[in-house]
């Protein structure tokens, strides 16, 4: 009988080991300018969120019914430099917090667990509540260790692909970390077992923090099976939205590529509210708690959010992003999805990182989170630079005629050149 390798864990702060070198700028970005690394933890894990050194004071723009410049400061001032970003980008993330997603907790005080080639279990303490979960394995061909794609959900997302490419697949089901009920009346789930079901903040949060977990986990194993420094996150439909949300606040997860996500996903939330067809704010806000609960207070009046999903996609950058989008589909709100993307490359083109993101909607198959063969090479290419770190980064952008949005008309801003 062969023997499958174990590899055990102990996140906390009192007992951490020797990690791997992380690599500190993303594949297929030069320089980002001083100060934009990451980190490790006193626990010995990478840091979730390379600004959280910095002081975020008041202030914010004002009611906008045009996107809000992802390129000023909450105190007026423009982002003149790379190194700029880190801070800027720890605004942005405090005012998605606080208007749009709920807060998404700092790292737990204990996180243990394993990494087998079949599984991996996760085991948190925090605040003297704990919970436990686990995720399933499918390893590539070859001896590893293997990159991993963590996919949420297990329906529309092409993991053959993904294996072909030399991923491994790390199946996740995320209503383990948040439950889904009926509207916004019950929150439940690890996430709300140790934060409360009270807690303001919304599932797409607290699945994003069981991803964070299990990255948790392969970070402190042996590195013989999952590679502990390269991850991307993949999920359709409803875990389209939780895997663009969880790529924007985990900087571990080198390549984010939502499908599908619609409504509460990538799609700026300033379009879908007027975008003929599209799932409305108040739909997605009401039928599933996947936003925090301050968001009510914009479903109506989205031109008061101090950010837009192209800011969040800011929040990504310059790590890999490939968003996926469907034109057939009119709930899903591709024309918004199309201008976010738009959007966001504008903060990609400012970083000196154009490339590292791709968008495409122009396909034949209208079906519902359908594998499709327009977005197989922009994936491959995707997988082979931002984790397995060669060839080129794709940088393609084919938006479906149909469904094309017109950046100019919500913006006024101007995007700098960052030196």
């Amino acid at each position: 009988m062969a023997l499958v390798a174990v590899t055990s864990l102990a996140v906390s702060a009192a007992g951490a080991q020797a990690l791997p070198a992380r690599a500190t700028v993303p594949a297929g970005v030069t320089s980002l300018g001083a100060g934009v690394t990451s980190g490790t933890t006193a626990s010995g894990v990478s840091d979730e969120f390379d600004g959280a050194h910095c002081a975020v004071g008041p202030g914010g723009p004002g009611s906008n019914a045009t996107l809000p410049d992802p390129f000023t400061r909450n105190d007026g001032t423009r982002v003149t430099t790379r190194a700029d970003w880190e801070c800027r980008r720890a605004e942005i993330k405090k005012h998605a917090e606080n208007t749009v997603y709920g807060a998404k907790p700092a790292a737990p005080q204990s996180v243990t667990g394993t990494v087998s080639r079949t599984g991996i279990t996760v085991d948190v303490s925090d605040q003297g509540r704990s919970a436990s979960f686990s995720a399933s394995v499918e390893l590539p061909s070859g001896n590893g260790p293997f990159p991993a794609v963590v996919v949420l959900g297990g329906f529309g997302t092409d993991t053959t692909t993904i294996k072909n490419s030399g991923a491994a697949v790390i199946r996740f089901d995320p209503y383990v970390a948040g439950a889904e009920g009926t509207g916004r009346t019950t929150k439940r789930g690890a996430f709300y077992d140790l934060y409360g079901s009270s807690s303001s903040t919304g599932l797409l949060v607290a699945w994003g923090w069981g991803v964070s977990r299990i990255i948790d986990v392969i970070e402190r194993s042996d590195g013989s099976i999952l590679r502990t420094d390269s991850f991307g996150v993949t999920g359709c439909s409803r875990f389209g939205k939780g895997a663009f949300v969880t790529g924007a606040f985990d900087q571990r997860i080198d390549l984010t590529m939502p499908v599908e996500s619609g409504t509460a996903g990538a799609p700026i939330l300033r379009g879908v509210a007027t975008e003929s067809g599209a799932q409305p704010l108040s739909s997605g806000y009401g039928e599933q708690p996947w936003l925090g609960d301050a968001f009510g207070s914009y479903v109506n009046n989205p031109a008061g959010l101090p950010v837009d999903t192209h800011s969040v996609i800011g929040m990504i950058a310059p790590r890999g992003l490939f968003l996926m989008e469907n034109p057939s589909v009119d709930w899903l709100g591709a024309r918004s999805g199309s201008v976010a993307a738009l959007a966001g490359r504008e903060i990609y083109t400012a970083l000196g990182a154009t490339s590292n993101i791709s968008y495409v909607s122009d396909v034949a198959d209208g079906t519902h989170c359908a594998n499709r063969s327009e977005w197989r090479a922009p994936m491959e290419a995707s997988i082979q630079r931002f984790l397995l770190g060669s060839g080129s980064a794709p940088g393609v952008f084919r938006v479906a005629p149909s469904k094309s949005g017109n950046l100019a008309e919500w913006r006024s801003w101007t995007t700098p050149t960052l030196s």
